[in-house]
This record gives C-alpha cells, sequence and structure tokens, in this order.
C-alpha cells in the first residue's frame, strides 16, 4: 500500500463517525426516523412535537363505542422512503422434518 492510499484510507475512516452524526443530525431535525438492516432501509416519517393539533403524541382518539386513534397530518400525510437490499428469504409453509 502506497503513502497516498494510506492517507486516503485515514481520511475516509475519519470522515464516517463525521457522517454519521451529520445525518443523524439532519434526520432528528427533519422529523424522520432510520431502520436499517441487510434486507432494507427505510426512513418513516415522526410526529411533530411542536404541532398545534396533535402535540407531538401523533393523533387522537375518536371517541364512541370503538374507540379508534385518528393520525394528524403532521406525519401521516408524508411518503415512506424504502430501499429494497437483499431479497427476504422464502419461508417454507410447513416445518421440513
Amino acid at each position: 500500500m502506497t503513502t497516498r492510499h494510506l492517507r486516503a484510507a485515514l481520511l475516509l475512516a475519519a470522515a464516517l463517525p463525521l457522517a454519521a452524526a451529520t445525518a443523524a443530525a439532519v434526520l432528528e431535525a427533519g422529523h424522520w426516523r432510520l431502520y436499517a438492516d441487510r434486507h432494507r432501509i427505510e426512513l418513516k416519517p415522526r410526529p411533530r412535537r411542536s404541532c398545534p393539533n396533535c402535540r407531538g403524541a401523533g393523533g387522537w382518539w375518536v371517541g364512541g363505542a370503538n374507540p379508534e386513534m385518528e393520525a394528524c397530518d403532521c406525519w401521516a400525510t408524508r411518503r415512506e422512503l424504502r430501499v429494497r437490499l437483499l431479497p427476504v428469504p422464502a419461508r417454507p409453509d410447513e416445518p421440513l422434518f
């Protein structure tokens, strides 16, 4: 490995934690939740704490015989972003034994 390659590798290793911290701050400021595993990366919206309608709860309960939660527009109408990475392996319907 040459000196140039070593220097580039060290700069990259130093830049990764800074990039991760910056990405976390941007996601927090934009009210997004990040989920990642080997099959997918998902960005889902979160309720805003400063929302005057739900006050950060994400919705409110609608009364009646069967109460249900109605989602607030501060997060429910925002798009969910998903990137598929690896296919999920199919599971057999019955055990093999």
